[in-house]
């Protein structure tokens, strides 16, 4: 399967999914703003985004130099108004901005969806971390936040407390009482060149939201999310192993035994079945036709599974970074999460990944390395284990990375020190 060819693009060249509001626009209708007065340099004064002020719900930070008309087509266009020439582009809809990279070469949107106790905030910080240091350094990208207010919220909801602090995060609160943004990012890798060669330029517009289990059954947050989804170009579903029944078994010796929760959000079946009859309704698939978005379905928290149960496991290899996708490696560790779900008697889950879906992936990671205690990270600190697995076989799938199968001893392996 992973040796096919890679899946296309949902939308055409000429059209621009907004990372924010999630309408497609034509390419052409993309907007410019102007870039105003700075200094002596001449330009147009702020004025009330009133689109802005309605996406973000608050006229704080709306007021900009205006949004004019221009082709979107191109990388710059002059203000009709001042004459001065800018490159800042935005969703004619929303008004929010549009980095040249993602317009220029059309990114793609990842979704992440997991029940309330999957780990989800935790993975995003971490996964975020991981591609701006180790992860972007292996396969040579760099991943900028968008705009100013994700890196604010990275900052203080993310990185600050987990990272900094070693406090585990909170579990996530309905949008419906306390209202989210996505987290905006540009991840641009170059591809091929050499000395005297061009290099190429990929980007994949990361858009991450924290969404609660109950946000996929409320209609008064149910809009945007299930926009969010239909946007997107593949969806990344994160399950906790230790709300799988016959997984309860398996949780390392001292720790306390996990507690049945009465909640049917917490059921992984549950939210990918509510996602997937949401994606089908809103994209009109017919019954019997399998959804064509590509699916990677995680088991979190392996680290708190017992160590016999991984011993000469293909989730103990470590991946070597060379900065290709290594297949042989990908599919022993798909054929080991499947065998533990049918061992789990959690096998409903995989075969309705496969009625469901013409792809879908497996995969085992732990965002932080290590057991928690007393809601502190442990005392090694956050050390991810293949956290970035699902989003480098994504990556391949959209034909941003190289795939290739052990040859001369390139991809060593080593034991994990789990």
């Amino acid at each position: 399967m992973l040796d096919k060819a890679r899946l296309p693009g949902v939308h055409a060249r000429d059209d621009v999914t907004c990372p924010y509001c999630f309408a497609v626009v034509p390419l052409q209708r993309v907007r410019f703003r102007c870039r105003g007065q700075a200094g002596r340099r001449p330009g147009c004064a702020p004025v009330l985004d009133q689109r802005l002020a309605d996406y973000t719900g608050s006229t704080a930070g709306a007021s900009l130099p205006p949004v004019f008309s221009a082709s979107g087509r191109r990388s710059r266009a002059a203000c009709p108004d001042c004459g001065q020439e800018t490159g800042s582009r935005v969703c004619p809809e929303c008004h929010n901005p549009l980095p040249s990279a993602y317009c220029d070469s059309p990114g793609r949107i990842v979704a992440l969806v997991g029940a309330k106790n999957a780990g989800k905030s935790t993975y995003i910080a971490v996964l975020l971390h991981e591609l701006m240091n180790r992860v972007g350094t292996e396969l040579d990208a760099s991943l900028v936040a968008c705009d100013d207010r994700t890196i604010e919220r990275y900052k203080r909801d993310f990185a600050r407390p987990l990272l900094e602090e070693r406090r585990l995060l909170p579990t996530t609160t309905s949008a419906a009482t306390s209202p989210r943004e996505p987290l905006v990012y540009l991840l641009t890798r170059s591809r091929g060149g050499g000395r005297f060669a061009r290099s190429r330029n990929d980007s994949l517009a990361l858009v991450l939201f924290d969404t609660a289990g109950e946000d996929l059954r409320s209609r008064e947050v149910r809009d945007l999310h299930l926009r969010y989804l239909e946007a997107a170009d593949a969806i990344i579903f994160l399950v906790d192993p230790l709300e799988l029944p016959g997984a309860r078994a398996e949780v390392a010796d001292g720790l306390p035994p996990p507690t049945t929760s009465e909640d049917p959000d917490s059921e992984p079946i549950n939210i990918i079945a509510r996602v997937t009859e949401a994606l089908r309704e809103r994209n009109g698939t017919k019954p019997g036709d399998r959804l064509r978005v590509p699916v990677a379905v995680a088991l979190t928290k392996i680290d708190a599974l017992r160590p016999g149960l991984l011993k000469q496991s293909a989730l103990r290899r470590t991946r070597d970074g060379v900065g290709v996708l290594d297949l042989d490696d990908r599919e022993a560790v798909d054929e080991q999460v499947r065998a533990m779900l049918h061992d789990w008697q959690a096998g409903r889950l995989d075969l309705y990944l496969r009625q469901q879906y013409a792809e879908y992936a497996l995969f085992g990671l732990s965002a932080l390395g290590g057991i928690p205690h007393d809601g502190k990270v442990g005392a090694g600190g956050v050390r991810p284990y293949r956290a970035e697995d699902p989003l480098l076989w994504l990556l391949y799938r959209f034909g941003m990375l190289d795939g290739a199968r052990p040859g001369s001893g390139r991809f060593g392996r080593r034991a994990a020190g789990m």
